[in-house]
C-alpha cells in the first residue's frame, strides 16, 4: 500500500508552490507580530488535563470513596486534537505499518495550510535521524559547506526540499524565520544566509539547529481524507518533546512517548508489535 503523497509545486523549490521554498516562508518575516508572551497550547493542555483528571477522580471516588489528587502538566504533554493546526503533530498509526517512508513516524506540521492547490499542509518528519552529517551530502551552498558542515541530518519526507527546525527559546522572537510553535521556528534554503550570520554572531548555537532532507505536503483535503481513513491520529504535544525528541534516539521511542502521553487507545497501538503487511 502506497500513500498518494502530492506536492503541486515544481522539483526545484520555485516561488508560487506549497514548497516551504517559497516565498510565504518569508512572508512572516514582514508581518509585526504583538503577541503576548503566552503558550495557549499550554493553557489548552492543562484544560485537557483537568477534564481528564476530573473524570478519572469521577471513576475512583465511585469506587473506594476517597478522592484522588490531579497531577501537575509537566514538561512532557500530549494530547489529541479533532483537527490539524501548525505546530501539531501527526502520529502514523498502524495503519501505516509496511509503508516505510511513514511507518511509526511523527509528522511536525509546520503550516496547516489552505484549499488553495498550491497552498497545502506540509511538515517535516521529527523522528528519523539519518546518522549522516551535512557535509556528507556535498553541498554546494557555501554555508552547508562550511558554517553548517558538521551539523547532523534527519529524514524529513519524501518532497525534495532542504528544511531547518530552529529552537530560540520562548523569549526570543526571530523576524527572519517563521514560528511554528512558541520557542520553535523553520526556515528553507532561502534563509540559510541569515541563520548562518546569527550563528557567527553568536546569537545561535549549533544544538539550536536540526537540518532535514525532504519535507512532507498535502493538499488540504488529502491531508483530511487520510486524517478520517485512520492513517494518522492528530495530537498537541509539548514544545519539550518536539525540541528534544529525537536528535539521537531510535525512530521508534519519540512515536511510543508521544502516545503513551495520550493515553487510552492511544497508548495501547505503542505497546503493539508492527503488523504484518
Amino acid at each position: 500500500m502506497e500513500l498518494n503523497l502530492m506536492w503541486t509545486g515544481n522539483g526545484d523549490g520555485s516561488k508560487g508552490s506549497n514548497s516551504p521554498d517559497g516565498n510565504k516562508a518569508n512572508d512572516f518575516a514582514s508581518q509585526k507580530s504583538h503577541r503576548v508572551n503566552f503558550d495557549w497550547r499550554e493553557f489548552r493542555a492543562n484544560l485537557f488535563a483537568q477534564e481528564k483528571a476530573g473524570k478519572a477522580e469521577s471513576d475512583a471516588h465511585n469506587q473506594t470513596g476517597t478522592p484522588q489528587e490531579s497531577k501537575p502538566l509537566g514538561l512532557k504533554w500530549a494530547h489529541p486534537i479533532p483537527v490539524p493546526e501548525t505546530g501539531c503533530v501527526l502520529v502514523a498509526t498502524e495503519k501505516l505499518d509496511g509503508v516505510r517512508t511513514f511507518e511509526r513516524t511523527v509528522v511536525l506540521l509546520l503550516r496547516s495550510g489552505t484549499r488553495h492547490p498550491q497552498e497545502g499542509p506540509f511538515g517535516v518528519v521529527i523522528n528519523r535521524p539519518l546518522n549522516k552529517k551535512v557535509r556528507h551530502m556535498k553541498p554546494t551552498n557555501m554555508e552547508l559547506a562550511t558554517t553548517f558542515a558538521d551539523f547532523s541530518l534527519h529524514f524529513g519526507g519524501p518532497l525534495e526540499a532542504s528544511m531547518f527546525l530552529l529552537k530560540t527559546g520562548e523569549k526570543t522572537k526571530l523576524e527572519e524565520f517563521e514560528e511554528v510553535i512558541p520557542g520553535l521556528c523553520f526556515g528553507a534554503r532561502n534563509s540559510l544566509d541569515e541563520a548562518a550570520a546569527l550563528v557567527k554572531k553568536g546569537v545561535l548555537k549549533p544544538q539550536d539547529f536540526r537540518f532535514f532532507v525532504g519535507y512532507a505536503g498535502w493538499q488540504l483535503d488529502q491531508l483530511r481524507e487520510e486524517i478520517e481513513s485512520d492513517y494518522w491520529y492528530v495530537a498537541a504535544c509539548s514544545s519539550n518533546l518536539i525540541c528534544g525528541g529525537s536528535s539521537g534516539s531510535s525512530s521508534e521511542s519519540l512515536w511510543e512517548e508521544i502516545l503513551q502521553l495520550m493515553g487510552g487507545h492511544y497508548s495501547e497501538l505503542s505497546r503493539k508489535p508492527k503488523r504484518d503487511v
